[in-house]
């Protein structure tokens, strides 16, 4: 993430420590949908991914004070957040409870809930767009690939991909764009 789009996030932060709505809302439509991937990549379930950043902006806007961009990245904070609350939730007791009609005649529901077939997220990267996509991405080279892999399915931030690959942020920088370049320029041709 560039040094602009950081400084914004952590003034915003600091304006939700103050309570300040409007903030948190510009600090949720800039955030939300890359949180939510986040969610949704480890839980495999939109539904729960909802509930849990639904869950962790509650605790972001309870703790935003509690911030310190001196420890890390706006970003980083929130994602670890996530990733926390995720995990949490992958703990937990199954608590999904399935209500059984009282008459004797009705089929059981835990037989209607089986289901063999495959599911949304399995329907997804099975789809054309999918096969195209992964296509394409194999034609990358491995740096390129790996950077915007990294980027887009845990997260990361173009500094936290330069520390993590170990390489220097202008080169990781570099490696994305032309990396998404080239993978416009394939799916174009599709």
């Amino acid at each position: 993430m560039d040094p602009a789009q950081n400084k914004l996030l952590q003034d915003l932060l600091a304006a939700c420590a103050r309570k300040d709505e409007g903030a948190f809302a510009r600090l949720y439509q800039a955030t939300a949908p890359k949180l939510f991937g986040v969610a949704v990549r480890i839980l495999k379930r939109e539904d729960w991914a909802e509930e849990v950043v639904q869950d962790c902006f509650v605790s972001v806007w309870n703790h935003a004070g509690s911030y310190s961009a001196g420890l890390s990245a706006p970003m980083t904070w929130m994602t670890s957040i996530v990733r926390n609350r995720c995990l949490d939730w992958l703990r937990r007791p199954n608590l999904e409870v399935v209500l059984v009609a009282a008459d004797d005649d009705a089929e059981d529901p835990i037989e209607g809930m089986a289901f063999d077939g495959p599911g949304p997220l399995d329907q997804l990267a099975s789809s054309a767009d999918a096969k195209a996509l992964a296509d394409c991405l194999r034609r990358l080279e491995a740096k390129q690939r790996q950077a915007i892999m990294l980027a887009f399915y845990d997260g990361l931030s173009h500094s936290e991909l330069a520390s993590h690959m170990r390489q220097p942020l202008g080169t990781v920088k570099t490696w994305v764009r032309r990396g998404l370049e080239r993978l416009k320029g394939c799916l174009g041709s599709m």
